[in-house]
């Protein structure tokens, strides 16, 4: 047990060393300088990779499931929200890899940070949204047939 978490912390503190710098080198290929294209790629990758994890907990919690279920859908989310997790991890990062992720950022992908946390809030909202009108009409629905 004790050679397990010896290795998760190893990995733990290799990955914060490696993958801000990596995902900065990514996604400032992808954008190449230009503001245009960081903007919306920003955008997409804020919506699409909020909202692949949010239908998938919607999925597994919704319904009644083993808790294997719910934790193999919690690990899943969090793989599939890994691009947001890794800007995140540059943006508010203090270590050496996150300034050095910022730096390459803010020269080959400008306006990629901003506008993924746009596309994110835009999107978690919306889910937000949906989910209370789908509440409130269920309501209305038991509401309607109680006075019946």
């Amino acid at each position: 047990m004790a050679v397990a978490v010896a290795v998760v912390v190893l990995l733990g503190f290799v990955g914060a060393a490696f993958l801000p710098r990596w995902w900065s080198h990514l996604v400032g290929d992808q954008v190449g300088g230009s503001i245009a294209t960081g903007v919306a790629l920003g955008l997409v990758y804020g919506f699409v990779f909020t909202a692949l994890p949010l239908v998938l907990l919607r999925w597994a919690f919704r319904r009644r499931h083993s808790w294997r279920v719910w934790l193999a859908a919690v690990l899943v989310a969090v793989l599939l929200a890994a691009p947001n997790l890794l800007t995140l991890a540059i943006v508010v990062g203090s270590g050496n890899a996150a300034h050095a992720g910022e730096r390459t950022l803010d020269v080959q992908a400008p306006g990629f940070r901003t506008s993924s946390l746009v596309g994110a809030v835009c999107l978690a909202g919306a889910f937000v949204f949906a989910e209370y009108l789908l509440y409130s009409r269920r309501r209305s629905r038991r509401r309607a047939k109680r006075l019946d």
